[in-house]
C-alpha cells in the first residue's frame, strides 16, 4: 500500500529528503511509484522497512557499496560480511589510536622530527670500523663527510663508543637484517645533533630499545640538497 509522500518518509526516519533521492538514484531504495505528471515520489511499508535496514547497516559501519550488495541478503551471506567489517573497524580504530598517540607526543614533547615505526629490508655494506671517544671525534676519523655512518649506541653517548663508514674496498662485510626501524628524515636546516637527541627521546617515550646499530644516511638531490636520514633499529 502507498501511502507517504518523500517528505513525510523523510521526518519518519530521521534522514533528508536529498538522501532519499539519491538512495533513488543509484538503486538502493526506489520508490513504490512515481507520479507520472507530477513527478512525486510515492513510498510504502516495504519501503520504510527497507530503508530502515539501510540505516541500521549503515550504523555497523557498512558503506552504501557494501549495503547494496547485502540488503537483499540472507542473515548467513550478512554475517560474513559484518564480521569483515568488524576486522576493519578495529584495524581503523587501532591505526587512529596510534596517530591520535604520536600527536599528543610530538605536542607535549614540541620535538621538530616526525618518527615513524616501519619495516626494512636487508642492507649489506663494507666498512670501515673506528673508536670514538666522543662525538666531537667523528669528523676526523671518517674523514671528509661520509654518505653514511652507522653507530653502536644504547642511548646518547657517555663514553666511548663504535662508528663505522661505508668504503669502496677492503674492510669487512657487515649485513643489516631486515628489522623494524623508527626513522626521521632531517631537512638540511634542522641541527643533526638535536634531531638525534629527540629522536633518542622519542624512543624512551614509546618505551623502545635500540636493537642494533644505528644509521645516519646523507641523501643528495640532483640540484644539491641533502637531507639525512636517522634510522634506529628498536624492538
Amino acid at each position: 500500500m502507498i501511502v507517504w509522500r518523500i517528505g513525510q518518509l523523510a521526518r519518519m526516519a530521521g534522514v533528508s529528503e536529498r538522501t532519499l533521492r539519491y538512495y533513488d538514484r543509484i538503486g538502493l531504495l526506489v520508490p513504490a511509484a512515481v507520479g507520472r505528471e507530477t513527478g512525486y515520489r510515492w513510498y510504502g511499508s516495504a519501503e520504510l522497512v527497507r530503508l530502515e535496514r539501510i540505516r541500521g547497516l549503515q550504523r555497523l559501519g557498512l558503506s552504501l557499496r557494501q549495503i547494496a550488495d547485502v540488503v537483499d541478503a540472507s542473515d548467513d551471506e550478512l554475517h560474513g560480511v559484518l564480521a569483515e567489517a568488524v576486522d576493519a573497524l578495529r584495524r581503523d580504530i587501532a591505526d587512529k589510536t596510534a596517530a591520535l598517540a604520536a600527536a599528543e607526543d610530538r605536542l607535549a614533547a614540541g620535538a621538530a622530527i616526525l618518527p615513524q615505526e616501519t619495516a626494512v629490508g636487508e642492507r649489506r655494506w663494507r666498512i670501515r670500523r673506528v673508536r670514538v671517544g666522543h662525538p666531537s671525534e667523528l669528523a676526523a676519523l671518517c674523514g671528509e663527510e661520509p654518505e653514511a655512518l652507522l653507530t653502536w649506541l644504547t642511548g646518547h653517548p657517555a663514553g666511548g663508543f663504535t662508528a663505522a663508514v661505508p668504503v669502496r674496498s677492503g674492510g669487512e662485510t657487515l649485513t643489516l637484517p631486515a628489522r623494524r626501524v623508527v626513522r626521521t628524515v632531517v631537512p638540511p636546516e634542522l641541527d643533526l645533533v638535536r634531531a638525534g637527541t629527540e629522536l633518542l627521546a622519542f624512543l624512551g617515550r614509546q618505551g623502545l630499545a635500540i636493537a642494533g646499530p644505528t644509521l645516519e644516511e646523507r641523501l643528495v638531490d640532483e640540484d644539491g640538497v641533502a637531507a639525512t636520514v636517522l634510522e634506529v633499529p628498536v624492538r
